[in-house]
């Protein structure tokens, strides 16, 4: 029986003996195109190519791709686990062709490979062709039905409708019919009781798609018709998790080596076994399956976070913990312990795991440190609102309540469910359900963006002369309107552009567009596709002019030099912390300089100065700008450039150097780093485990941060009469007023002992407690201290209201002695919150003590009068 490695070698060996170059797979979290955030199928790297942007040689490619699908139109998150054959991350098996073969070559390479060289069994696959669909004004597609009708039986070719059988990449672009391969796994006598072409796209877990052939043949344009691609492009996706199934004889995915060695040693480390119990077994399945998908994201670069990609990942892994936390009985972080095992199945054929593996193992231990507080903070709060249903005789959780939960604190709602249920309380679903429509809507309102198709003026591509020109000659090729949250902007394409549009951490430039005829500002410029995008507020009015593109060269120059600061910092790091720093991320505008590294504890003041000190000594240096286009990737390597994890690089690279310094990079930079003027940092800081943020000045705002530092040291040396030793004078303020500190603390501390003595005296006895009660203008800190005292001035059969009113802020406390709390019933926490709503607000507590904070001072009186009506004495 192969393996799954010896699998995935023998895809590429079959196709590279068709022609194909065997490309890495590119990262799995996308960086530099704003319509995705994760690779999400195996044609996601050649979307350039496909739409004519980017060079297609070598028109024959081959790899097993990385990809994730969680979000958006291909999402299956919620069935990961609970099934035999979703997973969050997969790897795709594909082969391309950019016009070269078309239906023919790819059908006959795909059933060569699965018959002649996997050997699985004719009888047992079956293929679907695209209908055809009237809407559109296409036929059946005949020809790949004549294609596979060489290979198989008639009745082995079934027809699939439009939402199966033809792929396109979106709402728009390119699009065209595909034939699907499934493949029957079923026992001989189940297959003899209903044919297998019968549960084709039926969801029989047995009878499932292996590989998609898509024959993309159009474009889609945005008032849905369809257009002729310039050349035919074969992209073909199989599902490499289902193919080792199908090899291997499983029927899951998670029975296979891919899978096993991970869910064996979730099962030592837990105690629990695989087989036995249905909820164990789908917690197993979604901690094995959501560990690859956030060591990948994490080895790509991809960080957990609140927004974006990085909430994505969170999320994923979030998901991971909860399953471990409720069925696997694991309270402390579990899923980082996996990673060994992990690592040492996959780290052959995706070395950046090994690369990444302390880094991967730290973010992800935080992030379940993280969450698993997040649980216990949220099973309180859900326990307070049960003491709530309790105490008002309810037995339903209001569903904004189990939404809040959820949205603020990754509560989900089936275990907001099992908590209750335990419990005998129920949720109410429906109103959850709202809420979170609710939310999606204003997700999706604030996130619609609507492109017009693009307007050709020209034929012909674009063309980058920034390395070399601010402003250049220039013609719009073609031009689209976009409307974004009720705001209207145009795209344009230039055929030459000296504009940078933002990537790899660098903001885009800015400038104009002048004509004969008027002036265009350029606000921003994108990178979209492997070209520049031209953000314009309004259309010029004679878009078809010869126009001249001229770069606001200040914001450029000031951009460049923080960029190449950025270079020089990276190397620094390495010099001072070890060579184990890593570029992580980086943002570099005109005015800001962020770097991102990878380091496992702070920076100490001395190193940040080390690192400094090297900085500036190559600014003063002057060191040139060494730069290398279209080096062949191999050859940059041998000359010891530095690569980034995540990042996609073809066969030609750039390479920039300063003096030691040397880097792939794509963006614009100094001519020479005395350009730069001076470097400083302002900021050090933590982004995740082993992820620190660097943030530094250069040039002119450097020289401006100095004239700040100077005027605040100025003004503060004219409070304490331009004192020649500042540093003196201050610390012997700082020791009065220490002395006065103390001196104050103990007076306030007598006068509560005063107020204490006094309050206990005047006390009223009814029925026996002691009932002690006072609005006082004094801190809310003060007031803590008085009720204590009084608790242990009256240990028993005490009821103590103090109302105070430090600053406007009006406030309530509320002690009781234990036994009223024992034998009396009374809880401080909900006297209090309902005194509250006196003062309009709110508090709670625990049942001896509690407070409460509000905003109208006049009702504390009545506010402390209700404490007393409460406990009913």
């Amino acid at each position: 029986m192969m393996t799954a490695n010896e699998i995935r070698d023998s895809f590429k060996n079959f196709f590279e003996s068709k022609g194909h170059a065997i490309v890495p797979s590119a990262p799995m979290v996308i960086k530099d195109d704003p319509t995705l955030m994760f690779t999400n199928a195996g044609m996601n790297q050649w979307k350039d190519i496909i739409l004519g942007t980017r060079d297609p040689e070598p028109r024959r490619r081959a790899d097993s791709q990385k990809c994730l699908r969680v979000s958006g139109k291909h999402n299956d998150l919620e069935e990961v686990g609970h099934d035999t054959y979703h997973h969050t991350m997969f790897e795709m098996l594909g082969n391309w062709s950019f016009g070269d073969y078309f239906k023919e070559g790819a059908i006959d390479m795909a059933w060569e490979y699965l018959v002649d060289v996997l050997h699985l069994d004719p009888k047992d696959l079956y293929v679907t062709v695209f209908e055809g669909s009237e809407d559109e004004g296409l036929g059946r597609d005949d020809e790949a039905a004549s294609y596979w009708a060489k290979h198989v039986p008639t009745d082995h070719i079934i027809n699939g409708n439009k939402h199966d059988n033809f792929w396109e990449m979106g709402d728009t672009g390119p699009c065209g019919p595909c034939s699907e391969i499934h493949l029957d796994s079923r026992t001989p006598e189940e297959k003899a009781k209903v044919p297998g072409r019968e549960l084709v796209n039926k969801d029989d877990p047995q009878v499932i798609e292996i590989w998609n052939l898509v024959f993309m043949q159009y474009n889609r344009r945005a008032d849905g018709s369809l257009e002729k691609l310039a050349m035919n492009v074969i992209d073909t996706g199989m599902g490499f998790e289902r193919l080792v199934r199908a090899l291997q004889g499983k029927h899951s995915n998670y029975d296979t080596d891919i899978f096993q060695p991970i869910i064996r040693e979730i099962a030592r480390l837990s105690g629990k076994e695989y087989g036995r119990d249905e909820q164990t077994d789908v917690a197993m399945r979604v901690v094995a399956d959501h560990l690859r998908a956030v060591a990948f994201s994490i080895a790509d670069g991809q960080l957990p976070g609140n927004a974006k990609a990085g909430y994505v990942i969170r999320r994923i892994l979030r998901r991971a913990v909860r399953y471990a936390y409720t069925f696997l009985g694991q309270k402390e972080a579990f899923m980082y312990k996996l990673l060994p095992v992990f690592i040492f199945e996959m780290g052959k054929a995706y070395p950046e795991l090994e690369a990444q593996r302390e880094l991967i193992g730290r973010v992800m231990k935080e992030e379940e440190d993280s969450f698993l507080r997040t649980l216990d903070k949220g099973i309180n709060l859900l326990n307070g609102a049960m003491d709530e249903l309790k105490a008002h005789g309810l037995k339903q959780l209001d569903g904004a309540q189990a939404f809040r939960l959820f949205d603020t604190y990754g509560f989900p709602l089936d275990l907001t469910e099992l908590i209750c249920r335990e419990n005998g309380y129920t949720v109410d679903e429906r109103q959850f359900d709202e809420e979170m429509q609710k939310q999606k809507a204003r997700a999706r309102n604030a996130a619609q963006v609507e492109s017009s198709d693009w307007t050709e003026l020209r034929q012909g591509e674009q063309q980058f002369v920034g390395y070399d020109y601010s402003e250049h000659e220039c013609h719009i090729l073609r031009y689209r309107r976009v409307t974004q949250k009720k705001s209207t902007y145009y795209e344009l394409v230039l055929d030459f552009t000296p504009f940078y549009g933002e990537m790899g951490g660098q903001v885009g430039d800015t400038g104009v567009l002048v004509s004969e005829y008027e002036t265009v500002d350029i606000t921003d410029t994108k990178r979209e596709n492997n070209q520049s995008i031209h953000i314009v507020k309004e259309l010029p009015k004679h878009p078809e002019a010869d126009f001249m593109a001229c770069v606001d060269t200040d914001k450029r120059a000031a951009s460049a030099a923080n960029h190449t600061a950025t270079h020089l910092l990276d190397y620094a790091l390495k010099q001072v912390l070890g060579e184990h720093v890593e570029q992580k991320g980086s943002y570099v505008s005109a005015d800001t300089l962020r770097f991102d590294f990878s380091h496992f504890q702070k920076v100490t003041d001395e190193e940040l100065r080390q690192t400094e000190r090297i900085v500036n000594e190559m600014i003063r240096q002057d060191l040139p700008l060494d730069e290398h286009r279209d080096m062949p990737l191999a050859e940059a390597k041998e000359m010891g450039a530095v690569a980034l994890f995540g990042e996609k690089y073809g066969d030609k690279v750039r390479v920039v150097r300063f003096g030691p310094s040397c880097e792939f990079c794509g963006g614009i930079h100094a001519h020479s780093t005395g350009r730069i003027g001076m470097f400083k940092i302002i900021s050090e800081s933590s982004v995740a485990a082993g992820v620190r943020r660097i943030e530094a000045k250069t040039g002119r705002e450097c020289e401006e941060l100095l004239y700040g530092i100077e005027d605040t040291l100025k003004a503060i040396r004219s409070l304490f009469n331009n004192a020649k030793d500042l540093k003196g004078v201050i610390g012997k303020y700082i020791e009065e007023h220490d002395t006065m500190r103390k001196e104050i603390e103990s007076f306030e501390a007598q006068a509560v002992e005063r107020a204490k003595d006094s309050l206990v005296e005047k006390a009223r006895t009814i029925n026996g407690v002691k009932v002690i009660t006072a609005v006082m203008p004094i801190d809310p800190a003060r007031a803590k201290d008085l009720v204590f005292k009084i608790r242990q001035a009256v240990p028993e059969n005490l009821l103590c209201a103090i109302g105070t009113d430090g600053g406007g802020k009006p406030m309530i406390s509320v002690m009781l002695s234990d036994d009223m709390v024992k034998d009396h019933g009374l809880n401080a926490g909900q006297m209090v919150r309902e005194a509250a709503k006196l003062i309009q607000g709110g508090g709670g507590g625990q049942p001896h003590y509690a407070t409460a904070g509000g905003k109208n001072p006049d009702g504390l009186s009545a506010a402390i009068d209700k404490v007393v009506e409460l406990a009913n004495l």
